[in-house]
C-alpha cells in the first residue's frame, strides 16, 4: 500500500482522521480515501501533512524508510 505511511503516522500520533481532516480542512471521508488509496493525495495535501508531522513527502509516499525531514534550503 502506498500511503501506509500516512495511516501508521496518524495511528502512532494517536490522531483521528476527523482530527486530521479538520487541520487539511477538508470532510473525514475524503481523508479516509486518501489513506485507502481510492482518491490520489494533491500535492498540498502531501505538503501539509509533511510539515505537520515533520517529515519528508518521500517518506509520506513509501519512497523511504528516513522519518526526518530534509534540511530546509
Amino acid at each position: 500500500m502506498v500511503f501506509e505511511n500516512i495511516r501508521n503516522l496518524r495511528e502512532d500520533h494517536d490522531l483521528s482522521q476527523s482530527t486530521l481532516a479538520a487541520y487539511l480542512h477538508i470532510c473525514q471521508n475524503t481523508y479516509s480515501q486518501y489513506e485507502t488509496e481510492r482518491r490520489q493525495i494533491p500535492i498540498n495535501v502531501l505538503i501539509q501533512l509533511a510539515q505537520y508531522y515533520d517529515t519528508s513527502v518521500d517518506y509520506l509516499l513509501g519512497l523511504t524508510n528516513e522519518t526526518r525531514a530534509y534540511p530546509r534550503c
